[in-house]
C-alpha cells in the first residue's frame, strides 16, 4: 500500500485532531521541509532518516527508445538515506 497525502491526514486525524487540524500540521510539515529542500539544504529526522540534495553534472545521455545520443543539463536530485533505526525495523530486527 502507498501512502498518500490522504491517508496521511486520516493516520494524523486517527491521533486526536480533527481530519483539518491534520491536514494543517501535514501540509505545514511538509512545505517546511520542501522549502528548505528547495533553499538546498538537507533535513534530517533523527530516527527515521535524512534527505539530502545533490547535484548531478551535466553528462552525455542516450534515448532508449530511439537511440538518439543528447546532453542531459546539469540538475539537482534529493535523495534519501534511512537512519539505522529505520532500516533495522524494516528488516525486521528491532
Amino acid at each position: 500500500m502507498t501512502l498518500t497525502k490522504n491517508s496521511l491526514f486520516e493516520d494524523v486525524a486517527k491521533r486526536g485532531f480533527t481530519y483539518k487540524r491534520a491536514q494543517e500540521i501535514s501540509e505545514t510539515l511538509l512545505g517546511i521541509m520542501k522549502d528548505t529542500l528547495q533553499g538546498g539544504e538537507d533535513v534530517l529526522i533523527s530516527g527515521f532518516g535524512k534527505f539530502c540534495v545533490k547535484r548531478k553534472k551535466q553528462r552525455r545521455g542516450r534515448n532508449p527508445a530511439t537511440g538518439e545520443d543528447l546532453i542531459l543539463t546539469e540538475r539537482k536530485v534529493v535523495t534519501f538515506r534511512p537512519s539505522a533505526i529505520l532500516r533495522d525495523k524494516i528488516n525486521g530486527l528491532k
